[in-house]
């Protein structure tokens, strides 16, 4: 068989279907090292699966001889076609022997195909326990994007080291929760007609969040009780489900902090950068003084006679107010938080933070919430 392509728009595909092999590209089946080709006349569709997760994308093609199957190593077609000038390309498939030769302007790549019908087929979903949702592509990048980083690393507790999607009659929530920081996203145009829910492993999150376009093309979402297939513009992604129950994540938000302080975002970003290098090393303990108008921000390292203190502007009016962080925690919670001013929510200084937009999004509630550090006073 023969087919010509794009070598610009065949290296793009590859280099996002890549992040779903394993972990350098080394697996215990060596088929689980390459990319599966299937070729029609009018567009080629490749796959790359780990086992759990199998994502597939189709590109056009300029022309092709035959419907054929075939698969190929991973790095060995990636560094081929990588430093390429964007030009037509063949690729030539002997079916007897496996042999495949990719041709472009100055030269040839020979390979050697593998068996394409050992390739993992992904899990088929179970039709009589399937719940379909649909959302717009850019809300569900957008919630990725400022959840994903809250989620644990915990073995003991998987559930925590997921993406939940809670789906209720009256909207849909997004959350994730290391047991210190937690994200919690409402969306209110999205609702099922019955509650059900389901947690998305890290790796599949990440897939998603770095291939969705942020537009507004729908995404359909297919689940069941074990395995879930994302449909999108570019692609689909097949993945396999963390099994059990989530934690109540309602019961951990505090429901009246009573002390409201509006401040810039990035002045706030900017000065805890600047004095978190001077924090204990092994607490990274940063506090916070609120008084009117302004927050103090202060770290210091007693052991290496170290101390950072910095001024931040704020809207604020009530009695001070202080509460201590963890500044990396604090900083990534900020990081994540893609406005420009926001409202810290505080308690007592025992209390968890909340940390929220000053003007949320059209249709949709975000809150983050952040467990403080006990302050020596």
């Amino acid at each position: 068989m023969r087919i010509k392509l794009s070598s610009d728009t065949l290296n793009n595909r590859l280099s996002a279907l890549s992040k779903t092999l394993g972990a350098g590209n080394k697996n215990s089946s060596n088929i689980l090292n390459c990319f599966l080709f299937q070729a029609s006349e009018a567009s080629l569709i490749i796959t790359a699966s780990d086992s759990e997760n199998t994502m597939t994308t189709t590109m056009p093609i300029i022309e092709s001889d035959s419907n054929e199957m075939f698969a190929i190593n991973a790095q060995l077609i990636m560094n081929a076609v990588r430093d390429l000038a964007d030009q037509p390309i063949e690729i030539v498939v002997d079916n007897d022997t496996r042999a495949v030769q990719m041709v472009y302007a100055n030269g040839t790549c020979d390979f050697i195909a593998d068996d394409p019908y050992a390739y993992p087929q992904p899990q088929v979903l179970d039709e009589n326990n399937l719940t379909v949702v649909t959302m717009p592509s850019k809300v569900l990048a957008e919630n990725l994007e400022r959840t994903i980083f809250a989620t644990g690393d915990d073995q003991l507790r998987l559930v925590m080291n997921g993406v939940y999607f809670d789906l209720t009659p009256d909207f849909a929530v997004i959350v994730a929760s290391d047991g210190h920081k937690l994200v919690r996203n409402q969306i209110q145009t999205i609702k099922t007609e019955n509650p059900v829910s389901f947690i998305l492993p890290k790796k599949p999150s990440l897939l998603l969040k770095n291939s969705l376009n942020k537009d507004e093309t729908e995404v359909t979402i297919q689940f069941d009780g074990k395995n879930a297939v994302f449909t999108f513009d570019a692609g689909v992604l097949n993945c396999r489900l963390i099994e059990g129950r989530y934690p109540n994540y309602n019961s951990v938000i505090p429901k009246d902090n009573p002390y409201l302080v509006a401040v810039d975002k990035k002045l706030l970003l900017g000065a805890l950068k600047r004095v978190l290098p001077f924090a204990s090393d092994s607490s990274q303990l940063v506090r916070l003084d609120v008084e009117e108008n302004r927050i103090t921000i202060k770290s210091e390292d007693l052991e290496f006679a170290t101390k950072a203190i910095e001024n931040v502007p704020c809207g604020y009016v009530g009695n001070k107010v202080s509460i201590g962080f963890k500044g990396s925690a604090l900083q990534a919670v900020l990081s994540n938080l893609n406005f420009d001013e926001v409202t810290l929510c505080i308690g007592d200084p025992s209390r968890p933070c909340l940390v929220l937009p000053s003007e949320q999004p059209e249709n949709q509630d975000v809150l983050m919430l952040l467990m403080p550090m006990l302050l020596n006073d």
